[in-house]
């Protein structure tokens, strides 16, 4: 398989980590910046919501650029976007920055995923798509505990020092080993939307909205969460970043495997009942670390152990338009990034950190019924002609 797919895998891996890794030195961004802890968290919300809504249009408006050029201006934004953020004297300016790079990083993400079917043979392009996605789904899980460490030693600043560095040498790369790719004609944005007429794949994206703004009540403020019931030190904390990003990486093989023994329907409803039951455990494992890195395990693979059966039963639900389900499944997933770390937000305000858990554990129910709803709907075929159109 062509090596640049691993490149374009890093360029994925870089802009992702700068979605979550906030999550890891909200603490210290709050304090040196003299805001709340849910006002800091606001900057996962917008940067959310940007990749959630603005990635499908920025692809369809930039569909006559050349990819090649495309790619590099986007770096350059991505760059000044987190150079804004590394100077940034107050609250506004970090907002501006996230701004800046969410709507450029949401754009380098979707080029990557489709300039890399077209640099390899036909028989590898699901392979290529699947080294991209891991590149997507390990800096969302990963990105937070490398944001920790270096958060902890240097400063929150010290994350986006290292993910401007990565973005320059991306940019050098880009511009030295990419070739020249020829723009394809984009399924028009009205089509794509029309898909949603279907209530079985309507409530699908539901629910992968609904577990994801579950789970991220919880995960946006997993430091603050463990200061608070367990009063770990900073290097305990980054060793359950650590495991938890590892467990979530495995989830991913782990939740494909099981979707292809059991079936997608089975394997995503016994997750979801499992993950809804595991969040109303987890307050009662804090006061014993072993029990509590356990669950922790099992709440990894679960966070990302949904998502392959989910992709599976969205191309069996519509498979003339499984390309396109897969981009709105992609919004829905950020849009509940952005939505969880709102209303984590909320929570930490108006109650306590400690109820973070049972609110995750709620919409994460609400996501069982979702599913049950898209598995009792009718199939709808979407006509040749809809799609030719």
């Amino acid at each position: 398989m062509n090596k640049r797919i691993y490149f374009l895998m890093i360029i994925a891996f870089v802009v992702g980590m700068v979605e979550l890794i906030i999550s890891g030195i909200l603490d210290l961004l709050a304090k040196d910046l003299d805001v709340s802890l849910s006002q800091a968290g606001y900057l996962i919300t917008i940067f959310a919501l940007i990749f959630a809504f603005l990635s499908p249009v920025l692809l369809v408006l930039t569909a006559n650029i050349e990819r090649k050029r495309l790619m590099l201006i986007c770096l350059w934004i991505f760059l000044f976007g987190n150079i804004i953020t590394i100077f940034s004297p107050t609250y506004t300016f970090v907002f501006v920055g996230r701004i800046i790079s969410a709507t450029s990083g949401a754009l380098l993400t979707i080029l990557c995923l489709v300039m890399a079917p077209n640099m390899v043979e036909p028989q590898y392009r699901g392979r290529a798509i699947g080294v991209i996605s891991m590149g997507v789904s390990g800096a969302l899980v990963l990105g937070i505990p490398i944001g920790l460490v270096l958060g902890n030693s240097f400063g929150w600043r010290a994350p986006f020092v290292m993910i401007a560095v990565l973005t320059f040498f991306s940019i050098i790369g880009v511009y030295l080993w990419m070739s020249r790719i020829e723009p394809e004609s984009q399924v028009p944005l009205h089509i794509q939307l029309a898909s949603l007429k279907s209530r079985k794949v309507l409530f699908a994206l539901l629910t992968t909205f609904l577990y994801m703004a579950g789970h991220t009540v919880l995960y946006a403020y997993f430091k603050p969460f463990l200061l608070e019931t367990m009063g770990l030190d900073g290097t305990w904390i980054s060793i359950i970043y650590f495991i938890f990003g590892i467990s979530a990486v495995s989830g991913g093989g782990i939740g494909g495997a099981l979707a292809d023994l059991f079936g997608s329907k089975k394997t995503i409803v016994i997750s979801l009942l499992l993950f809804t039951g595991l969040f109303l455990i987890i307050p009662h494992t804090t006061a014993f670390i072993p029990l509590f890195i356990v669950a922790s395990i099992v709440w990894g693979i679960l966070s990302w152990g949904v998502s392959p059966a989910m992709q599976s039963y969205l191309i069996e639900s519509s498979p003339k338009t499984a390309s396109i389900q897969q981009s709105l499944n992609n919004s829905a997933l950020h849009l509940g990034i952005a939505t969880g770390s709102f209303v984590g937000g909320l929570v930490i305000e108006h109650a306590s950190i400690n109820e973070n858990t049972y609110a995750g554990s709620i919409l994460i129910f609400l996501s069982v019924l979702t599913i049950i709803v898209s598995f009792r709907a009718r199939q709808t075929v979407v006509p040749d002609t809809e799609m030719e159109g």
